[in-house]
């Protein structure tokens, strides 16, 4: 009778049971994320709440910090993966180091250029002064690429001003007249702040690299560990294109008010494309990283002989994902 129920229960609670049934977590695995907590890592923190890495056999431990800081520990061995831009898989690679990235969360980078006042393609920046954070980052390289493909010379046709990470204020304020930033981010807290149109340029063209994904250790690509983890973070991110304001409210906890459901619900049609419907959620497409190698090979970041797929892999990402 006893069974009967259980049974009973489970064929209730439907697709919930699945992570009720999971494994005795049998490996510590350590994952990096960037900065502090935020809202922008609720796939991550989704997968640790439903269970997702428990039924993989797995506990996971999240330490939050600069990826120049993570990407050593990488490295070392004290992290097994670390979530961060594919450049920092790239250029760490470039320099030697054992690493590879191995799946993405948005299948588009989220940098933009945004300004209060209309813009009429790249060109229109001519004359103009942009803000940039530093010369860093995936902001700056996809800037650098927007530059190069109209022609312009930084210096001479317009001018890249270090900000910080002032650009809502800096723009705001008119100290700039168009600031680099993330349209899932930036541009969603501007608009509401002084509660009109924010303009953004779409630089996809000029630059399509893939956004924020997991980077791993040769180490960690041994052996069963990256399968499970990219297996988990899948179910984190299609959970959360399913249903963002369930995710935020399960992920909440942990970033508190570092996030709004606004700016989750800007990030989640990032996530999936027409490659993922074919390739699984979380794949990589080999257009994009090969037209983004060949950009930073053309600023001459990356030596002539350069191959995408000496830096990213979707040997681990399941097409099939239930």
């Amino acid at each position: 009778m006893k069974r009967l129920a259980l049974l009973s229960l489970a064929l209730l609670l439907g697709t919930n049971v699945q992570t009720t049934q999971a494994q005795t977590p049998t490996r510590t695995v350590n994952i990096g994320l960037g900065y502090n907590p935020d809202v922008q890592f609720t796939p991550f923190y989704v997968a640790d709440k439903l269970g997702y890495f428990t039924a993989e056999g797995l506990k996971v431990n999240y330490q939050h910090g600069y990826v120049n800081q993570l990407l050593p520990l990488l490295l070392q061995g004290k992290l097994d993966f670390v979530v961060g831009d594919p450049e920092d898989a790239i250029f760490a690679k470039n320099q030697g180091a054992d690493v590879k990235y191995i799946m993405t969360m948005y299948q588009k980078n989220p940098v933009t250029v945004f300004s209060l006042r209309p813009l009429d393609g790249i060109a229109s920046l001519k004359g103009k002064t942009v803000g940039i954070p530093g010369p860093f980052g995936s902001s700056y390289h996809a800037i650098q690429a927007v530059l190069d493909s109209a022609n312009l010379k930084e210096g001479k046709d317009m001018t890249l001003a270090t900000i910080g990470f002032t650009q809502q204020d800096a723009v705001r304020a008119g100290r700039v007249d168009a600031a680099v930033g993330y349209i899932n981010n930036d541009v969603v807290l501007l608009g509401q702040s002084v509660g009109k149109k924010v303009y953004t340029l779409d630089i996809s063209d000029a630059y399509p690299m893939v956004g924020v994904g997991l980077i791993a250790s040769g180490k960690s690509l041994r052996g069963d560990l990256a399968a499970k983890v990219v297996r988990a973070s899948q179910r984190g991110l299609k959970f959360t294109v399913a249903d963002p304001a369930r995710a935020f409210k399960l992920a909440q906890p942990v970033f508190e008010k570092a996030g709004t459901l606004e700016i989750l619900k800007a990030s989640t049609p990032l996530m999936t494309s027409a490659y993922t419907a074919a390739n699984g959620i979380g794949a990589s497409n080999p257009s994009a990283w090969t037209k983004a190698v060949a950009a930073l090979v053309k600023q001459g970041k990356l030596p002539a002989g350069a191959r995408a797929t000496d830096y990213y892999t979707n040997g681990f990402v399941s097409k099939t994902l239930k």
